[in-house]
């Protein structure tokens, strides 16, 4: 991943808890930054590391995701004062995703993606516990007639109370049942061999690698490299027992349709 020093605030995105906004960096582009200093703090900055590169890695369309640095000075002229406390809060390390111009909000009464994606993004979402891509709220865009994920933020929630990870890690995904693909994922089994073939311990094990020392809790009882671990392995449990949750999304869809 790419670090950009962000140069100029340009407006915020008012969705959600993370307060995300569109601001251009040192490179001259564009990004959506999500803050450090938002509601859910950097356990939504993993959440969104981790998900975009494994949706990367699943042959998604995902923007790209960079490191950006947010400076002491900046936003000190911000004249709306959540902003500049927001802003404040986010001094230092936080994370980006590259700004897709002139794309619209996915609408499944509009556009039915292929089953082949389709399955693919339920897969994804089930196998990294996504609570958030309904019809309430896609979190896809459609840029240049493709689709595009986007906003992993909510991905993992076991991190936000590690009260019985490893238990978490082989349960089944009852929330698949909202997702907004699921009737249009006719190729579930196919999509779990793409996976099988796409990953394996080691890229889950360097996904995970990606993750800064300051976005670890330093409240922990766990050093970051065993906190690191503790995502590297819930990781690698979930995978190697995909049928888990594989199965539930195929009998949450055969009961939706």
């Amino acid at each position: 991943m790419r670090t950009i020093a962000v140069t100029r605030y340009v407006t915020p995105l008012r969705e959600g808890g993370s307060l995300p906004a569109i601001a251009e960096g040192d490179d001259g582009f564009l990004y959506v930054l999500k803050f450090r200093g938002a509601g859910q703090g950097t356990k939504a900055l993993i959440a969104e590391l981790i998900g975009g590169m494994i949706a990367k890695l699943l042959g998604l369309k995902v923007p790209e995701l960079v490191y950006a640095t947010i400076d002491e000075a900046f936003g000190r002229t911000e004249p709306d004062e959540e902003i500049q406390d927001l802003l404040k809060a986010s001094v230092g390390l936080n994370i980006g995703v590259h700004y897709l111009s002139g794309s619209i909000t996915y609408d499944p009464n509009v556009i039915q993606p292929d089953p082949q994606t389709a399955s693919r993004i339920v897969w994804m979402d089930a196998f990294l516990t996504n609570v958030d891509r309904t019809c309430r709220n896609t979190n896809m865009l459609m840029w240049y007639k493709e689709l595009w994920v986007i906003d992993h933020g909510a991905c993992l929630y076991f991190h936000h109370s590690w009260d019985d990870w490893e238990a978490q890690s082989l349960k089944p995904f009852a929330a698949i049942k909202d997702h907004v693909l699921l009737p249009f994922a006719k190729e579930l089994n196919a999509a779990d061999q793409w996976a099988r073939e796409k990953i394996d311990k080691s890229v889950l094990d360097a996904i995970v690698e990606l993750i800064p020392d300051d976005w670890l809790s330093a409240e922990s009882k766990l050093s970051f490299d065993e906190q690191r671990t503790v995502y590297k392995t819930f990781l690698w449990n979930r995978f190697t027992h995909s049928s888990i949750f594989l199965n539930q999304a195929i009998d949450a869809r055969k009961a939706l349709i």
